[in-house]
């Protein structure tokens, strides 16, 4: 699992700290050590609460001017310690003479990134990441404290073939809470509806880099098309095994700098989430109500079939969202609105030939997308998200007519939001589940889908944890 990049120039712009605007004055030349940007950026992420993808995108988007190289090292990095950094607390822990908790926020964040590149960084040089550390440390304020940085990284260096982690047949729970850096209650939470050895492979993919998938615009330009032009523009582009309009792309450095991304000829979307609309089977002449719409993949995947979509979320950012990629993608036949899912919308009741019900979740099935989400949900907030899930489709469910079709989704990978949400809403209303089988790809089928849902898992399935289920309203 070792991460392969090199760390180019060690200098450029950096991000702001704190969430406050600044820029970190260069040296002579106006550059900037691209380390202290991923500092600030770990100081935001693991001290401030800030969201990783947010601050990472935030700040790649500022510095896009930057080489590719040292863009990609920033994101590396960031990316990198944020989703390892309760292993690297333990590995630290081994060779330090203060435990990491009781270490100033700022110095424990220089050790984690520089431990990072020691251990999972190739083609670093070990001087050149315990000589960056120092320098960090004495320009931010902390002179005094060079040497204990210094000495803590130079005993990584020589005993880390020695470094110990819990043993898998004596401490599984533990084992996996350490090795993959995920908090001890959620192992035990995965280990009770899962398998160890499928616990195992979930967490050890949400580590992988994650790939990058796109949906063609079948509205603008068709796949093959796409695929050409994406080639053009230099990029390395491979057929979805599963959908036909769907393709992974590499290779690319700035996304927003692609011609076929301003023409909105593709959008980016995981597998996983366009298979919503796949299975909906939606028809030329129906009303489609996406009720948790932002920022809008779906809803534009159902307005390339559909007669009208309405995408709604509960703010005016979340709208404005939907309306940017409306507006990229030339989308016509949607509207949007700012309403929240568990108030019923009089307007709306039992007009809707498909509901769209992808339920805000505990997200446990992207956390290779957004590694903190693991540092941050609670037991309590698992339970409220079940009750919440209930709640919206509750409401819901009105707007679907006779015979119409309700699809829930969710991100994530816990069953009691999932499967047992379902059941508990078949049990309860006017619907019945419907085979998935007619929509889905060959090789997706299987038992559960002709009960009418799928649980999508990372490592046996290519695609994110992701859940979909499909009902329709009796007559």
């Amino acid at each position: 699992m070792t991460d392969k990049i090199k760390s180019g120039q060690e200098s450029s712009k950096v991000s702001d700290k704190g969430g406050t605007s600044r820029r970190v004055q260069g040296d002579s030349f106006g550059r900037v050590n691209t380390r202290e940007i991923v500092l600030d950026m770990l100081q935001e992420i693991l001290e401030e609460g800030k969201f990783s993808h947010t601050v990472i995108n935030r700040t790649l988007n500022r510095y896009q001017y930057m080489e590719k190289q040292e863009r990609a090292f920033i994101s590396r990095l960031c990316t990198g310690t944020v989703k390892r950094y309760l292993t690297l607390d333990y590995q630290i822990n081994q060779v330090a003479s203060l435990p990491v908790k009781k270490m100033k926020p700022l110095i424990r964040n220089i050790l984690r990134m520089s431990v990072y590149q020691l251990l999972y960084m190739d083609h670093i040089p070990e001087s050149a990441t315990c000589n960056e550390a120092v320098k960090l440390a004495k320009k931010r304020g902390f002179a005094k404290l060079s040497g204990f940085i210094n000495a803590v990284l130079r005993a990584m260096i020589r005993k880390k073939d020695q470094l110990q982690f819990p043993s898998k047949e004596a401490q599984p729970a533990l084992y996996l809470e350490i090795v993959y850096s995920v908090p001890g209650w959620l192992v035990e939470e995965l280990l009770s509806q899962y398998e160890f050895d499928q616990v195992e492979r979930m967490l050890s993919i949400s580590l992988d880099e994650k790939k990058t998938s796109v949906r063609c615009n079948m509205s603008k330009i068709k796949p093959h098309e796409l695929k050409e032009k994406l080639m053009e523009e230099g990029l390395v582009v491979e057929d979805s095994e599963l959908l036909s309009y769907a393709f992974i792309i590499r290779d690319y450095d700035y996304l927003e700098k692609l011609e076929a991304f301003q023409k909105g000829y593709f959008a980016v979307q995981d597998i996983s989430s366009m298979l919503v609309c796949h299975i909906a089977g939606i028809k030329e002449d129906d009303l489609v109500v996406d009720v948790c719409a932002a920022p809008g993949g779906k809803a534009m995947h159902a307005a390339e079939s559909a007669k009208l979509v309405s995408a709604r979320d509960l703010t005016d950012y979340k709208v404005r969202l939907i309306e940017e990629n409306k507006d990229r993608l030339g989308i016509t036949n949607l509207v949007t609105k700012i309403w929240d899912a568990t108030v019923i919308d009089p307007d709306m009741v039992g007009k809707a030939d498909v509901v769209i019900a992808d339920l805000p979740c505990s997200g446990l099935g992207v956390l290779g997308k957004k590694a903190d989400i693991k540092y941050r949900i609670t037991q309590e907030q698992l339970g409220e998200l079940v009750q919440l899930q209930r709640k919206i489709l509750t409401t819901i469910k009105e707007y679907v007519k006779p015979g119409g079709i309700l699809i829930y989704s969710t991100c994530t990978v816990n069953k009691e939001e999932n499967l047992k949400n379902r059941d508990w809403f078949l049990q309860e209303f006017d619907f019945e589940a419907e085979s998935l089988d007619p929509y889905l790809p060959e090789q997706l089928r299987e038992e559960t889908t002709k009960k009418g849902y799928l649980q999508l898992l990372q490592g046996v399935h290519p695609t994110d944890g992701f859940f979909l289920a499909r009902m329709r309203r009796r007559q």
